[in-house]
């Protein structure tokens, strides 16, 4: 259990180490709200610290509340984004002073708490997984807060490997059933769970996720302008958009141009498209006579091994991600080319389906059969219903430990800030 606290310990170091990373900027830019859509960047910064507070420091270590007063304030629940810049937060140095007084307060409870005990908050430090993937989560939103400011020079770059995306276009994932969802994974969410069988028919699934050079097929054959391919919601939101191509795109000149954290760059044909709503996505595979997979159909060609009859922790098996093998952890801030991480397939042989972009599923956010709300409603249970729709797979802004197989995120259909793309399926008759 040594081994493991010291694990705990490093993961809290590097996710705060992010979350200052992205916090670095001027005092108005962190106080700033740069869009409706998403809260300023100091609202986030001590909405971390409050959280691990409330779930640390007084639910596992049983310590006095430190800011009880702000407690309301930092309620993600009662505060819309839109609202949060009107609440007396925290300014930055304060924030700051803030988190590093829990942070402290959390190390100690860490060295003195039983992760052996029966409690399931205790438990191979669930409550510790809970926080440092909560906050991981929040430096992503900070990432597409940032990118909506629009400021350059915020946001590191780096080099990814160069993809070679030939072969066949889709794999076959015959008939059968698999096992969906975790009981084993120690710091898996409520959604996940529990582990359950699923019966499904043979379908088609893309080898990768959709490219920006067939997405541009579609919008330079009117596919934005053509009712065929739109559900009724869908043409409402594109009616109230006036969306035209994905978020962040232009077209000047001839060329398609993207604006990516304040720079201006021709979009690269050989990227997964990022930045389109659910609608958009739904569109393109109606375009292209498929569909979008199912939340099952995406998991079981992800994290089935039909062979060994049992599920994997990721595409590849379960050893944790490498740079050989997905686009995570922010080392680019941009998709990987299709066809760079081959030693990343699934055993069907499904690639990038981990990291590079969040994938749009064709299904609304449900519980599984048996769910049981841990360790409090408001994490999923409230989001259930035909409101949400599931997005699978992390994107390059998503740090490896808040991605597996089975981890399950879900956002509005009209959503493009966040770093989504998708890839298409269609049903095949079992030969």
């Amino acid at each position: 259990m040594n081994h493991l606290k010291e694990r705990i310990a490093a993961e809290l170091l590097a996710v705060r180490d992010r979350s200052l990373a992205y916090t670095e900027a001027e005092d108005d830019v962190l106080t700033r709200q740069h869009s409706a859509l998403m809260s300023p960047l100091v609202w986030d910064l001590a909405h971390v610290g409050n959280y691990e507070e409330l779930w640390v420091l007084r639910e596992a270590g049983g310590i006095t509340p430190l800011r009880p007063e702000i407690d309301d304030i930092y309620d993600a629940f009662k505060h819309p984004r839109r609202d949060r810049p009107s609440l007396p937060i925290l300014g930055p140095a304060e924030a700051r002073r803030y988190i590093s007084g829990v942070r402290g307060r959390v190390l100690d409870v860490l060295d003195a708490l039983d992760l052996e005990s029966p409690d399931p908050l205790h438990r191979s430090g669930f409550v510790f997984g809970l926080v440092i993937q909560h906050e991981h989560q929040h430096d992503e939103t900070m990432l597409a807060t940032l990118q909506l400011s629009g400021r350059p020079g915020l946001v590191r770059d780096g080099d990814l490997p160069s993809g070679s995306p030939g072969g066949a276009a889709e794999v076959y994932v015959p008939a059968g059933p698999f096992t969906m969802g975790t009981g084993t994974h120690p710091w898996a969410y409520d959604n996940e769970r529990p582990a359950h069988q699923v019966e499904l028919p043979a379908y088609w699934i893309d080898r990768f996720p959709v490219g920006n050079a067939a997405y541009i097929a579609f919008v330079e054959d009117g596919g934005y302008g053509d009712p065929r391919w739109w559900s009724p919601e869908g043409l409402r939101w594109l009616r109230e958009s006036g969306a035209t191509a994905p978020l962040f795109w232009t077209r000047e000149g001839g060329t398609w141009w993207r604006t990516r954290f304040g720079r201006t760059e021709p979009v690269p044909p050989d990227e997964p498209v990022q930045h389109v709503c659910w609608y958009e996505a739904d569109a393109y595979a109606r375009w292209a006579g498929k569909r979008l997979p199912t939340e099952a159909e995406w998991e079981k060609a992800c994290g089935w091994d039909p062979r060994a009859g049992r599920a994997r922790a990721y595409p590849w098996g379960d050893e944790p991600p490498g740079p050989e093998r997905a686009n995570l952890g922010h080392r680019a801030a941009r998709p990987a080319p299709l066809g760079a991480y081959p030693a990343g397939a699934s055993a069907y042989g499904a690639e990038q389906m981990i990291g590079d972009v969040w994938e749009w599923t064709g299904s609304w956010f449900h519980p599984y059969p048996g769910f049981r709300s841990f360790p409090y409603r408001e994490y999923s249970e409230v989001f259930f219903g035909r409101e949400y729709r599931v997005l699978r797979g992390g994107s390059w802004a998503a740090d490896p430990a808040a991605v597996r197989t089975t981890f399950r995120n879900w956002d509005y259909p009209i959503r493009r800030q966040i770093f989504t793309g998708f890839r298409c399926a269609r049903p095949a008759p079992e030969s």
